[in-house]
């Protein structure tokens, strides 16, 4: 079965929502999710690789059709890739804790001693060992994840150390920044959510 999806002008995670809801409910070999933006592309783009499907994606440079079609591997039940255990979760300490960064500052008061203080909490994570499982970055925080950020290096080291770093697409298409994210992956808030379920602990900065 071949099916069309339109989902220009929906919010995140809808475009996510409605593919993994197409896919549960029918026996798709072959699917074209039509969206309005990059963070909806690469969101579905990497939901349907999960799924084992083959992807494409064509643009007239506005609208964007992601085609998908399914393989031998196709899974079912649906999964989303937070869902997914990886080899990476699997060499993580005796607990999986999650950490959410809702903004590029730590605390209230002043920007300049916030900006310093959470260049250092994100330095000292590096303490949780390998019980540090997920760093979320949602609302202002993603500005802390693109190219030139002062805590790019401490970043890419905790990716280097495999933790597994996810940055919302809304929020890096709110600000005008998906062309400049230089570390984690575009993520929704399914993912988000479900890994919040997986987590044994969720902490919130």
């Amino acid at each position: 079965m071949s099916i069309k999806i339109d989902c220009r002008n929906i919010d995140c995670p809808g475009p996510v929502l409605k593919t993994k809801q197409a896919i549960e409910k029918q026996n798709i070999t072959e699917i074209q999710i039509i969206v309005d933006n990059d963070a909806a592309v690469e969101n579905v783009t990497r939901f349907l690789n999960y799924q084992n499907f083959e992807v494409s994606v064509d643009s007239d440079g506005l609208i964007f059709t992601i085609m998908g079609k399914a393989t031998d591997k196709a899974i079912k039940p649906v999964t989303t890739p937070e869902n997914k255990t990886s080899n990476s979760d699997m060499s993580h300490g005796s607990q999986k804790i999650m950490v959410v960064v809702g903004s590029s500052t730590l605390g209230r008061g002043d920007d300049e001693l916030g900006e310093k203080l959470m260049k250092n909490f994100l330095k000292t994570l590096k303490e949780m060992g390998n019980d540090l499982w997920r760093l979320v970055f949602v609302n202002s925080g993603v500005h802390l994840t693109i190219k030139n950020s002062k805590v790019l290096p401490i970043l890419k080291d905790l990716k280097a150390d495999n933790v597994h770093i996810l940055v919302c697409g809304a929020c890096l298409t709110h600000f005008d920044l998906m062309d400049k994210k230089d570390v984690g992956e575009t993520t929704n808030m399914l993912d988000i959510v479900t890994s919040m379920q997986l987590a044994d602990k969720v902490i919130n900065i």
